[in-house]
């Protein structure tokens, strides 16, 4: 960037707000690949301090042919942040104010950059929660968690991240500002504003977002379960939800994942809890427990160990985990209706365990299915052979997700770890998509890595790229 950019980036956010250094997120083959020697490019960061300059920002990157990635703490896994040389990264980490609690509406106001720990203990003050809770949560942005179409462990009460925005302001790429509609549901046309979430800053900036919020339950009631089998826990999971109660978690573990959670069992672990006032909380919580009655009860405290450790996987601890020469390890999550969650759960598990460890569990389930998230490892001799297995893992994943009629991806978003398959799951959809974007932004300025990539801009690291 000449100096002459440069004086006009700071005129716009002022001196001091431009900085240089190499910009990632934690996508694993990211980090992966800077263990072996692979450097990021240095690039240029802007952190504006006020929303009001990012409109401007937008403009000026637009004038000048300038990519400028929208970020937020740097926490996501799917490589959506890989910037290249010449790139910019518009961190809004200083947009951090919570700007309004309304506890007579049970709505919040807040902006894009405020970490999710930081809302929720901002909220609880007032005696409310937002009730999104993904285990990311201490280091993650609100405008993040948007952006990637996020789900909390508590989504079968509250519901997934789209289920809380009642608005977003937006600032375009070209610099227009997009103010919220009033109140929360309105049947002047389509909720235009849910284009935004999951778009994984390809569309426009988040700068705030109005959020639905909740009071905290009085009681909460959570217990563990042995059954048999995954097939049985998967039936036993449906069963409970078919009672018409909204427990606050249900979470089934396959074997190998029960060991990992320190049990010693034959079967397979279901934590449940229920949440309310202390009368219903307890009627839930017997529902529940009427409901798993063919099942072995484990007491409390598996649901008491869940509840000290559901945070614990931090961004140090997935660098810990990676630091050998040759190891590997990530997640997958996949979405899917109940009918197809054992098979793919069979298909899935058979194809990991081939090429290192492989772990199940499932999660976030309503009426219609329910999550299965596989984590999945190892360790080879070279950096070389590492890559190709975990690329050959994801491939394989992704196969047969779109083959059983899954989804590829639940909550983490798409980035440069599932855009090769974006298309096909997407279908005659895809070229709505592109519509759209191509209409918000015809020049490209912002996240060409977001949603299945854009042209050339979009080619950038993808996976299929990596195996030729």
């Amino acid at each position: 960037m000449s100096q002459e950019a440069l004086s006009e980036l700071e005129a716009i956010t002022g001196a001091g707000t431009v900085t240089e250094r190499s910009v990632i997120d934690l996508w694993p083959l990211g980090l992966m690949r800077r263990r072996a020697g692979q450097s990021s490019p240095v690039v240029r960061v802007v952190r504006p301090s006020m929303s009001a300059q990012v409109p401007g920002l937008l403009a000026w990157a637009t004038a000048k042919g300038i990519t400028l990635v929208p970020m937020g703490a740097g926490s996501g896994v799917c490589g959506a942040i890989g910037l290249q040389g010449g790139e910019i990264a518009l961190d809004l980490g200083g947009l951090n104010r919570v700007l309004n609690i309304d506890s007579t509406n049970h709505t919040c106001r807040v902006e894009a950059g405020v970490l999710g720990i930081d809302l929720e203990v901002a909220l609880q003050a007032h005696g409310l929660t937002w009730g999104h809770f993904p285990s990311s949560l201490p280091t993650s942005t609100v405008g993040g968690l948007i952006s990637t179409r996020s789900t909390g462990q508590e989504s079968t009460r509250y519901g997934s991240v789209e289920d809380s925005v009642l608005g977003l302001r937006i600032a375009l790429a070209d610099g227009r500002l997009l103010e919220p509609r009033p109140f929360g549901r309105s049947a002047v046309g389509p909720a235009l504003d849910q284009l935004w979430i999951g778009a994984e800053g390809s569309l426009g900036v988040i700068l705030e977002a109005t959020l639905r919020v909740h009071p905290p339950p009085t009681l909460v009631l959570g217990g563990g379960w042995e059954l048999s089998s995954i097939g049985a826990g998967l039936q036993a999971m449906r069963s409970v939800l078919r009672t018409g109660i909204r427990p606050l978690v249900m979470r089934l573990y396959d074997r190998e994942d029960t060991a990992f959670q320190g049990l010693d069992l034959d079967g397979c672990l279901l934590v449940a809890a229920s949440a309310g006032e202390p009368s219903v909380a307890q009627a839930e919580f017997a529902v529940i427990r009427d409901a798993l009655a063919s099942a072995t009860d484990l007491g409390p405290e598996p649901w008491e160990r869940w509840q000290r450790h559901r945070f614990d996987l931090s961004a140090d601890r997935l660098r810990g985990y990676l630091e050998p020469t040759g190891a590997f390890l990530d997640t997958i999550e996949l979405g899917g209706p109940w009918d197809v969650m054992e098979g793919l759960h069979q298909q899935v598990k058979s194809g990991l365990s081939a090429h290192g460890i492989a772990l199940c569990h499932f999660s976030h389930p309503t009426l219609q299915g329910c999550c299965a998230y596989f984590t999945f490892g190892g360790s080879r001799d070279t950096e070389e052979e590492a890559e190709r297995v975990y690329l050959a893992c994801w491939r394989e994943t992704m196969a047969r997700a779109l083959e059983a009629g899954a989804t590829i991806s639940h909550h983490h978003g798409v980035g440069r770890a599932r855009r090769d398959w974006v298309k096909t799951e997407l279908g005659g959809w895809w070229g709505v998509w592109d519509s759209v974007r191509a209409s918000l932004d015809p020049l490209g300025t912002l996240n060409p890595n977001a949603v299945g990539g854009r042209g050339d801009k979009g080619a950038k690291n993808s996976l299929e790229d990596n195996l030729e």
